[in-house]
């Protein structure tokens, strides 16, 4: 089962970069702005979105099975 431990780490890892690259392309707005617009998300910010969905989903089916069958 070191298979699922390496891709849980490598998972993680994916996962936090891709989040914090969000939070760096919103910028101060996150905090300092009191503007409640609306955007659409579109190019990179749209695909960096659903690749934040799809390794959650990754990283919670890995976690599920590792935590099924430990090694």
């Amino acid at each position: 089962m070191a298979f699922l431990n390496i891709a849980q780490i490598i998972a993680s890892i994916v996962l936090v970069l891709i989040i914090l690259s969000q939070v760096r392309e919103a910028g101060s707005g996150m905090f300092g702005s009191a503007q409640n617009t609306v955007r659409t998300r579109r190019g990179l910010e749209r695909t960096l979105f659903q690749l934040t969905i799809v390794l959650i989903v990754i990283f919670l089916v890995v976690s599920t099975v590792s935590a099924r069958f430990p090694s």
